[in-house]
């Protein structure tokens, strides 16, 4: 049957003369099944491609496409079919079928063809257009969406990942990049894709649909591909563009929003706290801080993230938010990581800094107002009372002293609060106001407390309120002015050569009310006496006479 198809087909053929006696002076056309959109129409000098059935009028079969597994390839209008085929094919669209009857003098004439088709025979074929294309054909592009924020454009060099369904020009599916379930990755115009798609990928932008027509010597030509692409076909792409980089690109920063003040920018060696959403080039999202409620705490500088991020994060503000776009040379490389990150995925991090400190930062203190007047000032030991609020540097508040009734108590110097914020309490006077910065080494450190995250910085808003002076530690009273040269007869006040308890407690409280003595403040007074009664009354009968009284040698000190 194959020599009967380039009898058919291949071999030039004489015009039959004597027509006239023939019923049929014309090729005639039955156009039975035309698609709704026809991009354009065979013209002579084009190549096509198509199956067909070849039979007499009768309907006896002599030749067919179907039978020999392939379709026919050939050039129209140039003899090289026969003179009705080349007639009856021309104006024909891909997918078409007709039905084109040919009389003998426009097929095999007189002579017919070997024993095939005998002579003065009328020829009836049965055919679908598959393909068409020219020489002069060049790729055809069609963007179908475009990219909602074009930053660059794909050109010669950079690398692409990019989803494709590719059909036949009759839209028979032949490869699909979705059924894999992955991206083809590749460098464009370095040759290793055909030459029609390096083309056809130029100009494109991340996020865009196109659709890409390749004629078949732009695509895999004489040779096709496998048993998936037929010889000499044209090819059809829907490509969806995902990634897109250059090895020589660097990390792109976009300032997004700037605190309009900056007391310092993070450099190598500080510990941060940001929040991210990560998403590839075409705004697939991968991770997010805000979906796992917590901040990314990390130092920077240091090699503890991917390199385009610990650059990045160099610079910035507490408070800045940053779009920040990573190319896979300066992120997980070729390889990926995970299921997560493709190998060669561009990474994009909309950052947004919480706080960063460095571990040699101390407390910082900014005071917002001062009394005129400030004699009395805070001190280890004392008792204060102060208001506060208590936030982070994001503004998020945590604590306040207004969700309370009474201001905060705390003695400086004991403990009671942490560290930084002893610190910040110190040296203040009564009505004083002051703004604290406190890194998280002087506050609640990498574990964080209630409501307090790890590794926070802690911004406190003070006003003092009341100040008690205090004792040293470990004393309950001690002189403000010279102690009585002879404490025990001062205490004694009924001359009887003994001290009760009584006694002992008017004593000290006379001291107190003159302003000669102090006792420590925050607790009841008689509690406190008692304890120095106590301490006195070395055998416990409820009295203290002379030689039990222990008087220590600087007269500022307790009894």
């Amino acid at each position: 049957m194959e020599a009967r198809s380039a009898l058919l087909f291949l071999c030039l053929t004489k015009v039959y003369v004597g027509c006239d006696t023939n019923p049929l002076e014309d090729v005639v056309i039955d156009r039975y099944d035309i698609p709704r959109v026809c991009p354009r129409e065979v013209q002579t000098g084009d190549f096509v491609r198509y199956h067909y059935n070849g039979t007499f009028l009768d309907g006896k079969k002599f030749d067919s496409s179907y039978d020999r597994g392939f379709p026919f390839i050939g050039q129209v209008g140039l003899g090289r079919l026969i003179a009705g085929m080349d007639r009856g094919i021309q104006g024909m669209c891909v997918n078409e079928r007709r039905k084109v009857t040919v009389p003998p003098h426009l097929a095999y004439g007189s002579l017919g063809a070997g024993n095939v088709v005998p002579p003065d025979t009328i020829l009836v074929f049965d055919l679908v257009l598959l393909d068409l294309w020219n020489t002069d054909d060049k790729v055809q592009t069609f963007t179908l969406r475009k990219a909602k924020d074009c930053q660059r454009t794909v050109v010669a060099t950079d690398y692409v990942r990019y989803h494709y369904n590719g059909t036949l020009l009759d839209e028979t599916p032949f490869d699909s990049s979705y059924r894999r379930n992955q991206t083809y990755d590749a460098y464009v115009m370095q040759g290793e894709l055909i030459k029609g798609m390096d083309e056809g990928l130029v100009g494109m932008c991340v996020g865009e649909l196109r659709t890409i027509i390749i004629p078949p010597f732009l695509a895999y030509g004489e040779q096709g591909y496998g048993t998936e692409v037929p010889p000499q076909a044209s090819l059809v792409f829907s490509v969806l563009l995902v990634d897109l980089f250059n090895p020589k690109d660097g990390v792109t920063i976009d300032n997004q929003e700037v605190p309009k003040t900056c007391a310092r920018k993070s450099v190598a060696g500080d510990f941060i706290r940001y929040h991210y959403n990560g998403t590839f080039q075409d705004g697939t999202p991968f991770d997010s801080s805000y979906q796992q409620n917590q901040t990314y705490n990390t130092y920077i500088g240091m090699g503890y993230v991917i390199p385009g991020m610990d650059k990045a994060l160099q610079g910035v503000c507490i408070g800045e938010k940053r779009r920040i776009t990573v190319p896979p040379q300066l992120a997980y490389g070729e390889k990926g990581t995970g299921d997560k990150i493709p190998g060669s995925a561009v990474l994009i991090f909309h950052i947004h800094v919480i706080d960063f400190h460095n571990p040699s930062d101390q407390v910082d203190i900014k005071v917002t107002y001062k009394p005129e007047e400030c004699n009395l000032t805070t001190d280890a030991n004392d008792l204060i009372k102060y208001r506060y609020n208590c936030s982070l540097l994001d503004g998020t508040l945590l604590y306040s002293s207004e969700h309370h009734d009474k201001p905060q108590e705390t003695v400086l110097g004991a403990n009671r609060v942490i560290e930084g914020l002893d610190l910040g309490l110190k040296s203040m006077c009564v009505g004083e106001r002051r703004e604290v910065t406190i890194p998280p080494h002087l506050g609640h450190g990498e574990s964080g407390a209630h409501d307090v995250p790890g590794s926070a910085v802690l911004f406190f808003e003070l006003e003092l309120m009341e100040l008690q002076k205090g004792v040293p530690e470990g004393y309950n009273f001690v002189w403000l002015k010279d102690s009585p040269e002879q404490i025990f007869l001062a205490m004694d006040m009924n001359s009887d050569n003994e001290v009760p308890l009584e006694e002992f407690s008017a004593f000290i409280k006379t001291q107190v009310s003159e302003g000669k003595g102090r006792l420590r403040p925050g607790q009841e007074p008689d509690t406190i006496i008692n304890d120095m009664f106590a301490n006195q009354d070395q055998n416990a009968d409820g009295k203290i006479v002379a030689h039990e009284l222990q008087v220590k040698v600087d007269a500022h000190d307790e009894l």
